[in-house]
């Protein structure tokens, strides 16, 4: 065991290790290795791995949540003992410890300042040991992107809120090593031609809106996170097929590679069957493994949602100049956006009714680019008059402070000259668990909701979940609290609800109202797009709310 322990901690310094897969540069590597690799199934064989944490899906958000877990400090005034003396106080008769003066006991304890480490830079979960489970072959593999080709068509549009939670967690700088493009302006409309919206980051005084990334470079922007530090992360290679809540312990051999309780004072820990035969305990399990969480389905989650009439289509494009701005523009069938992502490419989201789906997709690449060209332009309808309500003098008691986007013309979008990737579809739903956890499992990301995506909030709420999670551990760790107890978990849960079901609706909203072709409720959004326009407060809290500061759009 004690060897077992050892060669752990070795493969724990390169920060993510891979159970039961290995890859090479060459073959002198993997001859070297075999000897270890046969040490590595002998051990392995008959024993079941114990973890604190199990995250089922290495996605971006489940790896977001790993890293995170890194990272998290606390800053903590509470008095740590000095142990070169605490063993005179120990030693003493408990009623004479109970009648010393407090000021004479804190003489054997030192603060946190006293040491040369602070309290604040040790991550208190850093020491939690952490099973990643997916059967993504390439999950833990060295990828290398080439900057010429193409952008991926799978892209995230982050806001500042996933910004910083990635530059927390030191994974902004591998994404700004690689092909991203911030925007600072947007502009919405629909086909009518009744009116628009733009939208300035200086509205705001913030320098961005947001930033559009590859979601490959988000998820290796992670994934190299991890592998740069000494947390002890393990990837198994494999799919969840069971998962039993009060398994019995008996008989089983345990290689115990958590701090906390043992198995036999813990209350009892999840065992988790996978599909190659190997089987892990943990103290809590953390389903990340998106809309079909089999995670959710074990645990006896119910759910509350629709699927929509609707398949997206998205794809990569490309321009004769750079893009800078984020463009919408709503559609009778859907909405369509175009969103920058460098180098003269943008990103296609094309929101249409599934028959519609499947012939745009088997256009001829021209025929697409001239369809793309007429729903971003003067398609369906005309283009909105830049002062068809004037100068919005009809707003005038409401434009304090007016914005500086307010006076903004309406702009024609970039052409579009040629298509860059294939084009894929999917189709559309809504889906909320009525519940996020349970006594140790939790859900976060597509697991515990799924959105429309004509705002692109689906991947930032589910970043939104990873960093709260994480930092209700660690403070269940700090106080000594089990991390898979449920009233820990439902902390997590009333935190992240009401963010999560206040944007649902509102997309929810949104996409119903927009989908919609009559006459009366035509006008009611023209007036809509104006008032966003035009009401300096209403754009204000639009935009705070949109970039993940999560107050409500109402008057500030």
């Amino acid at each position: 065991m004690n060897r077992m322990i050892v060669r752990r901690i070795a493969s724990n310094r390169r920060g993510l290790r891979v159970v039961g897969r290995k890859s090479f540069c060459n073959d002198a590597a993997a001859e070297q290795s075999s000897s270890q690799a046969s040490n590595d199934k002998h051990d392995t064989e008959n024993t079941v791995w114990q973890h604190d944490i199990a995250i089922v899906g290495g996605g971006m958000v489940g790896m977001a949540l790993a890293c995170s877990l890194d990272t998290i400090t606390e800053s903590s005034s509470a008095l740590l003992p000095n142990h070169k003396d605490l063993w005179i106080l120990l030693l003493l008769p408990i009623k004479v410890q109970c009648a010393m003066p407090r000021s004479l006991i804190s003489m054997f304890w030192h603060k946190p300042s006293d040491f040369h480490m602070p309290a604040a830079s040790t991550p208190l979960t850093k020491h939690l040991t952490v099973a990643i489970i997916d059967s993504n072959p390439t999950l833990g593999k060295e990828e290398c992107f080439k900057k010429d080709d193409p952008p991926d068509p799978r892209v995230s549009t982050v806001t500042p809120a996933t910004i910083s939670f990635f530059k927390d967690i030191g994974a902004w700088e591998y994404v700004q090593q690689h092909r991203h493009a911030y925007f600072d302006k947007m502009q919405v409309w629909d086909y009518t031609g009744l009116g628009y919206t733009r939208y300035n980051a200086r509205d705001v005084d913030k320098e961005v809106l947001g930033c559009v990334v590859e979601n490959k470079v988000l998820h290796r922007s992670l994934l190299s996170c991890i592998q740069g530090t000494d947390s002890q992360k393990i990837i198994y290679p494999s799919r969840l097929t069971s998962m039993n809540l009060a398994p019995s312990l008996s008989s089983m051999r345990v290689d115990d590679t958590s701090s906390g309780p043992s198995m036999s004072t813990s209350g009892g820990l999840a065992k988790l069957e996978l599909a190659n035969g190997n089987s892990l305990y943990a103290k809590l399990v953390v389903g990340a493994d998106g809309s079909k969480s089999r995670v959710r389905e074990l645990a006896g989650f119910k759910t509350t949602g629709w699927k929509y009439s609707q398949n997206a289509i998205i794809c990569t494009v490309e321009h004769q100049e750079d893009n800078y701005c984020a463009w919408q523009r709503f559609l009778p069938s859907g909405p369509i956006a175009l969103l920058p992502i460098g180098d003269k490419f943008s990103n296609i989201v094309w929101t249409m009714n599934p028959k519609e789906s499947l012939d745009r997709k088997s256009l001829s690449e021209d025929d697409f680019v001239n369809a793309l060209n007429h729903a971003l332009d003067s398609g369906y309808g005309p283009r909105p008059q830049s002062q068809s309500f004037g100068d919005g003098s009809i707003f005038s008691w409401l434009r304090a402070n007016v914005t500086s986007s307010a006076s903004e013309c309406f702009e024609v979008p970039p052409k579009v000259v040629k298509l860059a990737s294939e084009r894929m579809v999917f189709p559309l739903s809504l889906m909320h668990a009525n519940q996020y956890a349970s006594r140790r499992v939790v859900l976060i990301g597509d697991a515990a909701h799924t959105v429309h995506p004509l705002a692109g909030q689906g991947v930032n709420l589910g970043f939104g979940d990873a960093a709260a999670l994480s930092r209700t551990i660690a403070e269940g760790v700090k106080v000594g609290t089990d991390v898979g107890e449920v009233s820990l978990l439902k902390r997590y849960e009333a935190d992240r609800k009401l963010a999560n079901l206040t944007m649902m609706a509102i997309l929810d909203g949104f996409q119903k109202a927009y989908s919609v072709d009559f006459g009366p409720l035509n006008v009611l959004r023209a007036a809509a797009f104006h008032g966003a326009q035009h009401i300096s407060p209403l754009k204000k809290s639009i935009i705070s709310f949109a970039s993940g500061e999560h107050r409500l759009p109402l008057f500030s």
